[in-house]
């Protein structure tokens, strides 16, 4: 995969994204990540890509200009652009993972008061945020996209096996694990998960996991009883 991020500020980047599990995918060719300066498609000599908005109101908006220039300079056939924006549809797992089926993406990081409207209607195929909360600009958004779409890609987190256990992916969130310690050994720990007993593990675990979405995610657990109603009755 290719992900060219359009940004004012290039300079932020890899940031976290050049560590861990994204900076060894990058390493290891599994995913592109390249940042792209906006000003380098400014129309004047300034590099001016802000503007006010017509009718006025506080705050500047990104000009139309820059932004097509840059997007259609780096969009191919099979790109999807993405625009980081706090009246998006609200980032998650599902999404997640529709955006790591892509070749290609194009994520265009909103800043000021916003982006100018035509380049959304003629350029943007999917506006995304993620949180009900305002940012000084997209960069962070980016990169939590980057970051979860990258890790999905075979090949990325060494064992594929490993994000299909995760919270979110099943639509529960994710069991408690535990490991050795030289001061607890055994101490707290489940006796089911040291029976090697695979079956009343799995079993245990997947109770666990509806017990901690039932309580600390009610929202995603009527999702999810929904969803197994609605598979039962197409069955």
């Amino acid at each position: 995969m290719r992900i060219d991020v359009l940004t004012l500020f290039p300079g932020l980047f890899p940031g976290p994204l050049g560590d861990s599990v994204i900076g060894r995918a990058v390493r290891n060719g599994i995913v592109e990540i390249n940042a792209v300066n906006v000003r380098d498609w400014a129309v004047d000599k300034r590099g001016t890509v802000d503007d006010k908005p017509y009718g006025g109101g506080p705050g500047m908006l990104m000009m139309v200009d820059p932004l097509v220039g840059a997007i259609r300079a780096k969009k191919r056939r099979d790109s999807l652009v993405v625009l980081t924006s706090p009246r998006g549809e609200l980032f998650n797992q599902e999404i997640a993972n529709e955006l790591a089926e892509e070749k290609h993406l194009i994520i265009v990081c909103g800043h000021y008061e916003g982006i100018d409207q035509r380049v959304i209607d003629s350029e943007v195929d999917r506006e995304i945020s993620i949180g009900d909360y305002v940012l000084s600009n997209g960069v962070l958004p980016a990169m939590v996209i980057c970051d979860t779409v990258a890790r999905l890609l075979p090949g990325a987190l060494g064992d594929d096996e490993s994000s299909r256990h995760e919270s979110h992916m099943d639509g529960l969130l994710e069991y408690p694990q535990y490991t050795r310690s030289v001061t607890r050994e055994g101490d707290g720990v489940p006796e089911v998960l040291l029976s090697g007993d695979h079956s009343k593990i799995e079993k245990f675990r997947r109770k666990e996991m509806e017990r901690l979405t039932r309580c600390r995610r009610p929202d995603l657990w009527e999702k999810y009883l929904i969803e197994g109603r609605m598979k039962g009755q197409r069955r």
